[in-house]
């Protein structure tokens, strides 16, 4: 079946570079409009350097050369109000919304300086990781049901979702716990919104070669909790960190109409890493 998504709007948080670029972009490229999102702010018990409001126009300068017709907003997911405003700003836009990728998020790791509280850390991941996934659905369910043609909502997890990850460190638990909270949520919702023929899924990714692990706090986790990973040994494959246009195939697959009876499903994207 094909992947053509030509007609239809999609819905991307977390899109100022790395994996959400990389979907927004895989998007167009098959034909859909692209709505694109990011706090484009630095969230303080975050280790290393997030997304700015430069990296986003660079994401919608991308998804224009790839041929599809985009907008931005600034939109934190941790704040239902913003996403409601972005939501808001596609219907003016396009009048339709089909695709949502609920890819925003944020990893822990081993900062340089033990600047915060366990308790900021734990309130910042699951607000961003879990109830920010809320409230994308939230904010874009009504726009899908309203416009009674179906839709795919994806949902970006990880490995971490499918098995702990800290190996006796605390400084994975929130990431762990928010993303095993989000297949929960996606269960859910795939029951949820599964009348109007809107189909939920997670995309459960290994390490991905983004910003996002591609720096100093990050890498130190790696070396500490994750030898094997860090060697390229942690997966049955022994294929290593991905690259985020393998991640942006399943996505797009999932989009289309080639898996318009598929919902409720947890997929690995990750070399066979969920399984050693």
């Amino acid at each position: 079946m094909s992947t053509d998504l030509t007609g239809k709007v999609a819905f991307v948080t977390g899109a100022g570079r790395g994996q959400g670029r990389s979907h927004a972009i895989a998007l167009a490229r098959a034909g859909a409009s692209v709505v694109v999102t990011d706090c484009c702010a630095q969230i303080p018990t975050v280790p290393y350097p997030m997304s700015t409001s430069d990296d986003l126009a660079k994401t919608l300068a991308a998804v224009e050369e790839a041929g599809g017709r985009g907008i931005s907003v600034v939109a934190d997911v941790r704040y239902s109000r913003q996403l409601a405003d972005a939501v808001a700003r596609t219907r003016e836009e396009f009048g339709r919304l089909d695709i949502v990728v609920a890819n925003a998020g944020v990893a822990q790791g081993f900062p340089e300086e033990e600047a915060h509280t366990p308790d900021e850390i734990w309130g910042d991941y699951l607000a961003v990781n879990l109830t920010g996934s809320w409230n994308t659905i939230r904010a874009t369910a009504p726009l899908l049901v309203e416009g009674g043609r179906g839709g795919s909502v994806i949902l970006i997890n990880s490995t971490s979702g499918l098995k702990g990850m800290s190996r006796g460190d605390p400084r994975s638990d929130a990431y762990t716990a928010g993303k095993h909270g989000q297949v929960g949520l996606m269960k859910a919702y795939a029951l949820e919104l599964g009348p109007h023929g809107i189909r939920v899924n997670c995309v459960h990714p290994t390490a991905v070669a983004t910003p996002m692990i591609d720096n100093p706090a990050m890498r130190s986790w790696v070396e500490h909790n994750m030898a094997r990973v860090a060697t390229g040994f942690g997966d049955a494959m022994h294929a290593g960190r991905l690259e985020p246009e393998e991640i942006s195939a399943a996505v797009l697959w999932l989009a289309s109409d080639a898996t318009k009876h598929v919902t409720g499903v947890s997929l690995p994207v990750d070399a066979g890493f969920a399984v050693v």
